[in-house]
C-alpha cells in the first residue's frame, strides 16, 4: 500500500477494554480519528486491538546461541503474522538492529544479553561472570539496550542438585542501582523460590517466570509493584525438562515438577493480590515464535479474565512498556479479527488483517 493510500478500518476499533470506536483512519502511516477530507481510501473490516505485545521473546536466538539475520528474520515474521507488533527481547546475543530499519517488522524493545553466573545458565546464551564484575556489565548492557537489563537470577547449582540464587544480595542492591542511575529497568529470570526476596528488595522492576512465587512473596511484590512475565508457555515444559535430568539431578527434578504443578495457582494467586501480569512466551530458546495467543490462553486458564488476559498483551503491556496503543497520532500498528477478542480470545490465533506503519502486510 502506497503511502498517499489512506486505510480505512471500519467495524469496531478497540482504543480501550471500554472505549470502542466505529472506525479509524490511517493517514502518512499515524492513527486518526478525523475522516480525512480525500485521498485514494482502502477500507478493512472487523475488529481492531493495538498490535500485540509479546513481553518475554527472544529474536536472534535458538537452543545453541545466536542465529544468523536470515533466521532472525524468520522469527520475527512468525511473530508478527501471529500479530505480536511489538516486542520486549528480554536477552539476546544476536545483534537485531538492524530489524529497526524494516517497515515490515516488530518494534522490538531490546533488553541486551543476559547477564549470567559463570557456568550457571544456557551456553553461549549469556555474559557469564562472578559478582564482582556484576555492576560493570549492568552498566554496559544498559547502554546498549532499549531501557531493560536481563538478569539470571537462579539456575541449577550442580554441586547442590538444585536451583539455587546466582547472586548476593550485596551484588544486586549496586546493580539494580546503577541500572536506574542509568534510567534502565532491571528483570530477572527466576524459576525457584529462594532469589526473589533479595531481588524485589534491592528494587528490580519485574520477574520472569514467577514459578516460585509463595504466599510469603507475593505481598512483597504486590507491595512493590513488581511485574510477573509468567510464560506459561514454557512452564508447561518442565515436566519433560525434569524427565531428562531425573538420573543426575533428582532434587532439581522433584522441584521442577512441583513448580509445574502449582503453576496456574501461582499465577492467579499474583493477579488476586494486585501484581500486574504481562504477556510473554520465551519464544526463541526452545519454543517456536508465534505462541502469543496460546500465552494468552494460558492466562485464562490460570484464572485471569478475559479482557484483562487481553490487556496484558495490548493496553497494558504497551503502557507499562511506555509505547503508545491506537491514540490519535500514534503509530498505526494494529491487528484486525474477525469477531469481538473480549468475548473469546480463540480470535486470536487467527488475525484477519496484520498492519505495520500504516501498511497491511498480513
Amino acid at each position: 500500500m502506497s503511502d498517499h493510500v489512506v486505510l480505512h478500518v471500519k467495524g469496531r476499533v478497540l482504543v480501550g477494554p471500554e472505549e470502542v470506536r466505529d472506525e479509524l483512519w490511517v493517514v502518512g502511516g499515524r492513527v486518526t480519528y478525523r475522516r480525512p477530507a480525500a485521498g485514494d481510501v482502502r477500507t478493512v473490516e472487523g475488529w481492531a486491538l493495538p498490535g500485540l505485545v509479546d513481553a518475554h521473546c527472544h529474536v536472534g536466538l535458538d537452543q545453541h546461541g545466536a542465529v544468523d539475520e536470515a533466521t532472525s528474520e524468520k522469527q520475527a515474521l512468525t511473530d508478527r503474522d501471529a500479530g505480536t507488533l511489538l516486542i520486549r527481547d528480554a536477552g539476546s546475543a544476536a545483534d537485531t538492529r538492524w530489524i529497526d530499519d524494516r517497515e515490515d517488522l516488530p518494534r522490538i524493545i531490546r533488553a541486551g544479553r543476559h547477564i549470567a553466573r559463570t557456568r550457571r545458565y544456557i551456553r553461549n546464551y549469556a555474559h557469564e561472570i562472578e559478582p564482582d564484575d556484576l555492576v560493570a556489565y549492568v552498566a554496559r548492557e544498559a547502554r546498549r539496550g532499549d531501557g531493560w537489563v536481563k538478569l539470571v537470577g537462579d539456575w541449577i547449582d550442580r554441586e547442590a542438585g538444585d536451583l539455587t540464587a546466582c547472586w548476593p544480595r550485596d551484588a544486586v542492591e549496586a546493580a539494580i542501582a546503577e541500572a536506574h542511575r542509568l534510567g534502565a529497568r532491571v528483570t530477572a529470570h527466576c524459576f525457584a523460590e529462594d532469589s526473589l526476596r533479595d531481588l524485589v528488595e534491592a528494587g528490580i522492576d519485574c520477574i520472569e517466570h514467577a514459578t516460585g512465587l509463595t504466599e510469603d512473596t507475593i505481598p512483597l511484590f504486590a507491595e512493590r509493584g513488581v511485574a510477573i512475565v509468567p510464560t506459561l508457555v514454557n512452564i508447561a515444559t518442565f515436566p519433560r525438562l525434569a524427565d531428562g535430568g531425573e538420573s543426575k539431578f533428582p532434587r532439581w527434578s522433584d522441584h521442577m515438577r512441583r513448580l509445574h504443578e502449582r503453576r496456574y495457582d501461582t499465577v492467579r494467586s499474583a493477579y488476586d493480590a494486585g501484581i500486574p501480569v504481562y504477556v510473554g512466551t520465551d519464544a526463541g530458546g526452545t519454543l517456536p515464535h508465534g505462541l502469543v495467543a496460546a500465552e494468552v490462553a494460558e492466562l485464562m486458564t490460570a484464572g485471569i479474565p478475559a479482557v484483562d488476559a487481553l490487556s496484558a498483551t495490548t493496553w497494558g503491556a504497551r503502557s507499562w512498556l511506555g509505547r503508545p496503543g491506537l491514540e490519535e497520532g500514534a503509530p498505526a500498528d494494529l491487528v484486525v479479527y474477525e469477531a469481538d477478542p473480549r468475548a473469546d480470545v480463540r480470535v486470536l490465533a487467527a488475525p484477519r488483517r496484520v498492519v505495520m506503519r500504516g501498511h497491511v502486510v498480513g
